[in-house]
């Protein structure tokens, strides 16, 4: 039998994958917490000031709302999301923002932005939301204790995540939706903060939101790790001046995804070029030897290699 060339070959991985996914979408719908009502949040004003007395009334104001959503998950009878919500609303907590609707959306500071000369937005990829939250604000938490003084870490969740085991995780009509919003936030972060050094980092799906945002984001830095790919076929492709930066552990399940794009009839199926990719050509940066969810882990590799990114200390 004569062998199928190696695109052939990935497409056909590639497809096989979309079907398993599909057939694990009901499963998986099942799984995840049912939609929980929420109270429309407080209407807050433009983020224009990040001095002391401006933060302290919005981050007042957006535990007010973390705090009915909670009771709202409660009344309904779904008490894990009560439960995180809780865990989100703790003392020492600070969030620029949040919306218990279609799922939960927030931004969350870990550090004191009212001193940051450099800020790092983190955008997460697949499965994040309320009750997985843990692992987002752990990840930024790590990086800003990595960071020290004058920095800040945001954890932005502003948008509904995709299931791993789902096919629109495969698609990027979740991160169409989500760019604008990333824009939207970014742009009143730098209003508010100019003077910052601001870099935003994209684990997994989420580099896809960054990829689809990448031209409207006046960002130092993009830095994409645990990527699928962007959606672009190179770095030309994005129209960012940003410096972009990827990094793959070498145990990272995501080396193996087929790097195809398929043009379909009502969406495209995969992501084209790998990141790490000469073709891509982005600066590497060392990644080490964790898996997927192993890179802003305390100690580690990536950790040290990003905090220098964001600091401006990268070594392209």
């Amino acid at each position: 039998m004569t062998p199928r060339p190696p695109a052939r070959r990935a497409r056909r991985t590639l497809l096989a994958a979309l079907v398993a996914a599909s057939v694990a979408v009901p499963v998986a719908a099942e799984a995840r917490p049912s939609a929980v009502p929420a109270p429309a949040p407080t209407a807050l004003p433009s983020l224009r000031s990040v001095t002391p007395a401006a933060l302290d009334g919005r981050y007042a104001a957006v535990r007010r709302d973390i705090l009915a959503a909670e009771r709202a998950a409660d009344a309904h009878g779904d008490h894990r999301r009560a439960a995180a919500l809780e865990v989100m609303a703790g003392p020492g907590r600070h969030f620029l923002s949040f919306d218990g609707r279609d799922g939960g959306r927030s931004a969350e500071v870990v550090g004191d932005l009212s001193r940051a000369d450099r800020i790092a937005v983190l955008v997460p990829g697949s499965d994040t939301g309320p009750e997985k939250y843990g692992r987002l604000r752990a990840g930024a938490t790590a990086l800003a204790e990595r960071l020290g003084a004058r920095s800040a870490v945001v954890a932005w969740l502003g948008y509904r995540t995709p299931a791993t085991a789902s096919a629109e995780v495969l698609t990027p009509g979740r991160a169409d939706m989500a760019a604008g919003e990333l824009r939207t936030f970014v742009a009143g972060l730098r209003r508010a903060a100019p003077r910052a050094r601001t870099s935003v980092l994209c684990h997994s799906y989420g580099s896809v939101v960054c990829g689809r945002a990448a031209s409207g984001l006046d960002v130092a830095d993009l830095v994409l790790y645990g990527s699928p790919g962007t959606g672009a076929p190179d770095v030309a492709a994005l129209h960012t001046r940003a410096t972009v930066w990827a990094g793959r552990a070498t145990g990272d399940w995501v080396g193996d995804v087929p790097h195809t794009r398929l043009e379909l009839p009502f969406t495209t199926l995969g992501f084209g070029t790998d990141p790490v990719s000469p073709a891509f050509g982005a600066h590497l940066f060392a990644a080490g030897d964790g898996g997927h969810s192993d890179y802003l882990k305390p100690g580690s590799v990536p950790l040290d290699s990003i905090a220098r990114i964001v600091t401006g200390h990268g070594r392209a």
